[in-house]
C-alpha cells in the first residue's frame, strides 16, 4: 500500500498540472471501489476549479471550492495519473478532463482505493498526528507510549489513529535507524529512545520523499515514474541478507499480521 512518501510524491507531481484549472468533464467508468463512487460524484465535480492539493495521512485532498473536498486514497494498487489512459488499459475507474486540455485518470485493479467528495476531513475517520509536523515530538511519542504500554512499538507507529501515514516499510526502516527492535513493548522505551525514534522517523520519511517513494509493486507517481527508495532499504524485505551496519543476517518476523524485518544485533 502506498504510504506517506508515495502519496506526498503523487501530490507534488499532480500539483503543477491541476491547480487553477477548471474541471470540464468527469467520466466514471467503474464505481466499485472500497466504498462505491457516489452516483452524483461527476455532477458535483464538473465546473469546479481546483484550488489546491494537500495530503492528509495517506489521502490526497483536493480543494475544489466552496468548502468541498475531493478525497482520493490509492488503496493497495491505485494510481492517480496525469495524461490520457492507454485505450487498452484495464481497471480505469475515473477520467477527469481539465480546461486547456489537461487530463487525470484513476486506476485501481484491486479496488481498495477510495474517491469521494466531502465537506471536511472528518470523512477520513480518526487520523493521528502528521509525523513530519511539529506535533509529532519526542514528548508526544513518549506520552503515547505511556498510554499504550503493552503494544509493540512497531504496531504503535503504524496505528493511523495515533500517527498518520506511516506504513510498514517506513516503520521497519525507522526502527532500524533508531536501533529499536520492532517487537519491544512501547512501555519499555526510554525518553532518549523516544527522541531518537522521532528523529529517525522524520529522517527516513524525508529521504523517501526525496527518492520519490518506494516502487516494490504497483506504485508510480502521477507522471508514471517509479520511486527509488527501495534501493536504499536497510532491512525491509532483506531477510537473510547481511546487515549494512554489522553484517549480521537480517531476520524476519510477523507483527500484527505484517512482515517485520530487523537486525538482531543492532536493534534492542
Amino acid at each position: 500500500m502506498p504510504g506517506l512518501p508515495e502519496v506526498e510524491t503523487v501530490r507534488r507531481t499532480i500539483l503543477p498540472h491541476v491547480v487553477g484549472r477548471r474541471i470540464v468533464r468527469v467520466d466514471v467508468r467503474e464505481t466499485r471501489l472500497r466504498r462505491p463512487i457516489a452516483p452524483d460524484f461527476a455532477h458535483r465535480l464538473v465546473g469546479r476549479r481546483i484550488h489546491g492539493v494537500a495530503r492528509r495521512a495517506k489521502y490526497l485532498v483536493l480543494d475544489v471550492g466552496d468548502g468541498l473536498l475531493w478525497i482520493v486514497h490509492l488503496g493497495m494498487s491505485g494510481r492517480f495519473c496525469v495524461g490520457e489512459p492507454p485505450g487498452d488499459l484495464p481497471h480505469v475507474h475515473v477520467v477527469v478532463d481539465l480546461e486547456a486540455g489537461g487530463r487525470l485518470y484513476f486506476r485501481d485493479p484491486r479496488r481498495f482505493g477510495l474517491m469521494l467528495l466531502a465537506r471536511d476531513e472528518r470523512d477520513l475517520g480518526i487520523v493521528g498526528v502528521e509525523p513530519l509536523e511539529a506535533e509529532f515530538s519526542p514528548h508526544f511519542l513518549w506520552q503515547t507510549t505511556r498510554r499504550h504500554r503493552r503494544t509493540s512499538i512497531k504496531s504503535l507507529l503504524m496505528d493511523q489513529r495515533r500517527i498518520a501515514g506511516l506504513g510498514n516499510i517506513y516503520a521497519n526502516e525507522a526502527l532500524f535507524a533508531a536501533g529499536i527492535r520492532p517487537t519491544r513493548r512501547s512501555g519499555k522505551l526510554t525518553r532518549a529512545e523516544s527522541e531518537r525514534l522521532v528523529g529517525a522517523v522524520r529522517e527516513v520519511l524525508e529521504r523517501a520523499i526525496a527518492s520519490r517513494g518506494s516502487s516494490l509493486l504497483d506504485y508510480r507517481d502521477a507522471d508514471g515514474n517509479e520511486g527509488e527508495f527501495q534501493r536504499l532499504l536497510a532491512v525491509y524485505e532483506r531477510d537473510g541478507e547481511p546487515c549494512r551496519r554489522c553484517g549480521e543476517p537480517i531476520k524476519r518476523g510477523v507483527t500484527t499480521g505484517r512482515s517485520t524485518f530487523y537486525c538482531p544485533r543492532c536493534q534492542r
